[in-house]
C-alpha cells in the first residue's frame, strides 16, 4: 500500500541526494553517471521502506524515463547531424572563412551575438550549439582562445533566444503555466535580461585574450582544410536549410532530419562522395578524416549517434531519479511545507527561484524545473496579490538558464560533449545564464526595486 509522504521524510529524501552527489562529484571528481545511478537506488530503496510498492516506484522511474525520450531523439538525431555536416564541409568551410573575419582579440563578443541571433530566429539553443557553435569552438581552437572562454560565450548567446525568443518552447511553456501572454512575458524577462546581458558583454571584452596569433600556423591550418575538403559556398545550404524550418516553426525533429538529408546531398554534390556505406558509417560512428595536421583532426574527427550515448545514458538515469522525486510526492511534499511559513511577497519569490533552482538539480530536467515550481506556487501568487509574470520570470530565469549548469541536466550534458568542454570548466564563463538569477533575487531582495522589477511591494 501507497503512503502519503511527510515533510521529514521528504527531508531525508533530499539531505541524501545532495550528500551523494556532491560527494561523488564534486569531492572525488567522479563522472556524474554512477553517482547518480547510486543516488536514484539509494531513493528508491528509502522510498520503498516509506511504505511505497515496488510497482509505484516502479511506474515512477518509467514515467519519468518516458519525459527523456524527446531530448534523446533530438541528441541522437544531432550526432548524426554534426558528422554529416564534417563530412559534407560545411563546418570546415565556416572554419575556413571564420578564421578570415572572426578576430581572435574580439572572439568572445563576437561568439556571444552571433548566437544570440541565430538563437532568436531558431528558438533553440540546441540547434544554435550544435551548428553555429561547434563552428566557432573550431575557430577559437585554431586561433588559440581558451576553449572555455569560447563555450561560455556561445552558451551564453545561444540560451539568450531560448529564453527572450518567441519561437522557443521555455518562452512559451513558462507564461502557458502562470496564465499570462508570452509578449506580457517577454517585455518583463528585459528587467533580467538588459542587465545580465550588458555584464557579460564587459565581461568578455575584458575577458584575458590571446597574445600573440600564430598567423603562419592559421595558414598551415587553412591549407589543410583546403586539401581536405572542397570548400565552397554551396556547403552552407544545410545549416541555412535548419534556421529557414527553425523560423517557419517546424518541430525540431523534421528540421534536425532535413538538416541531415540536405548534407547528404551537399556530401555527394559538392566533396562528390557519394558511397552510401561511408554515409553509414559516419552516421554511426562519426567522421574520420585522413588530414594529417593534428589541430584540424581533433575538430573535424567528430560526431555520429555513438557519440552522444554519453549524454543519453546520464539523461536516462537523471529523469529516472526524477520521476520517483515528481511521482512519489517528494518535491511536492518538501515545498508546500516550505512555503506555508512565508509572510513577505518577497520571500516569496526567493523561494520560487530556489524551488526552480533545485528542481533543477535533483531532476535534470528544465521543464520540470518550470512545471512543477510553476504549479505549486501559482495560486499562492493569486491570493498574495504578486502578479503572474513575475511567477513566469521567475521561472524562467531560474528554471530554463540554470539547467546548463548542472553536469547531469539534460542541456549541460548536451553542451558539455557537443563544445567538448566540461560543465564545471564552462560555468564561471557562462555569465548570463547565472547573472540574471542573480538580478531575479536581487530585484526580490533589494526594496526600491520590488515595484518596479516584480510588480509587488514587501
Amino acid at each position: 500500500m501507497n503512503r502519503q509522504l511527510n515533510f521529514s521524510k521528504s527531508m531525508i529524501l533530499i539531505a541524501f541526494i545532495l550528500a551523494t552527489l556532491f560527494i561523488s562529484i564534486f569531492l572525488l571528481k567522479a563522472e556524474p553517471h554512477i553517482p547518480l545511478l547510486v543516488t536514484t537506488i539509494g531513493v528508491a530503496t528509502l522510498l520503498r521502506l516509506f511504505g511505497f510498492s515496488w510497482a509505484k516506484l516502479e511506474s515512477a522511474i518509467i514515467q519519468g524515463i518516458q519525459t527523456a525520450i524527446m531530448p534523446i531523439l533530438i541528441l541522437s538525431l544531432i550526432g548524426i547531424l554534426i558528422a554529416v555536416w564534417m563530412m559534407s564541409g560545411t563546418v570546415p568551410t565556416i572554419l575556413y572563412y571564420g578564421m578570415d573575419y572572426i578576430k581572435p582579440h574580439y572572439f568572445a563578443v563576437s561568439a556571444l551575438y552571433i548566437t544570440i541571433i541565430v538563437s532568436m530566429f531558431t528558438g533553440s539553443s540546441f540547434t544554435t550549439v550544435s551548428t553555429v557553435g561547434v563552428a566557432f569552438m573550431g575557430v577559437a581552437v585554431m586561433t588559440g582562445v581558451s576553449p572555455t572562454l569560447a563555450a561560455g560565450a556561445i552558451i551564453s548567446g545561444a540560451c539568450f533566444g531560448d529564453k527572450m525568443s518567441p519561437l522557443s518552447d521555455t518562452t512559451n511553456f513558462a507564461p502557458a503555466v502562470t496564465g499570462v501572454s508570452i509578449f506580457t512575458h517577454i517585455r518583463n524577462m528585459l528587467y533580467t535580461t538588459v542587465p545580465a546581458l550588458a555584464v557579460t558583454t564587459v565581461f568578455f571584452l575584458l575577458a584575458p585574450k590571446p597574445d600573440i596569433v600564430d598567423l603562419s600556423s592559421i595558414e598551415q591550418i587553412k591549407l589543410a582544410l583546403h586539401d581536405g575538403f572542397h570548400i565552397h559556398w554551396l556547403t552552407l545550404i544545410s545549416p541555412l536549410a535548419v534556421i529557414a524550418c527553425s523560423i517557419k516553426r517546424l518541430p525540431i525533429l523534421p528540421t534536425l532530419i532535413v538538416g541531415i538529408v540536405t548534407g547528404l546531398v551537399v556530401t555527394a554534390v559538392i566533396q562528390q562522395q557519394t558511397a552510401v556505406d561511408v554515409w553509414f558509417s559516419v552516421m554511426q560512428s562519426g567522421y574520420k578524416s585522413s588530414i594529417a595536421n593534428e589541430t584540424v583532426a581533433s575538430i573535424v574527427n567528430r560526431g555520429g549517434l555513438q557519440s552522444m550515448m554519453w549524454s543519453v545514458s546520464l539523461i536516462l538515469i537523471a529523469l529516472s531519479l526524477g520521476g520517483l522525486l515528481q511521482h512519489c510526492g517528494v518535491i511536492e511534499a518538501f515545498f508546500r511545507k516550505v512555503i506555508q511559513p512565508l509572510k513577505r511577497k518577497s520571500s516569496i519569490v526567493l523561494m520560487t527561484g530556489a524551488s526552480s533552482i533545485a528542481v533543477n538539480g535533483m531532476t535534470g530536467e528544465q521543464y520540470l524545473s518550470i512545471l512543477l515550481p510553476g504549479q505549486m506556487f501559482k495560486d499562492e501568487y493569486t491570493r498574495r496579490g504578486i502578479p503572474a509574470k513575475t511567477l513566469s520570470r521567475t521561472l524562467e530565469d531560474c528554471g530554463t538558464l540554470v539547467n546548463p549548469l548542472i553536469p547531469w541536466g539534460v542541456s549541460g550534458a548536451f553542451f558539455a560533449v557537443t563544445l567538448g568542454v566540461p560543465v564545471i570548466e564552462y560555468v564561471p564563463y557562462a555569465t548570463f545564464l547565472w547573472l540574471c538569477p542573480l538580478f531575479t533575487f536581487a530585484y526580490a531582495l533589494i526594496p526600491k526595486l520590488q515595484r518596479n522589477s516584480l510588480g509587488i511591494d514587501r
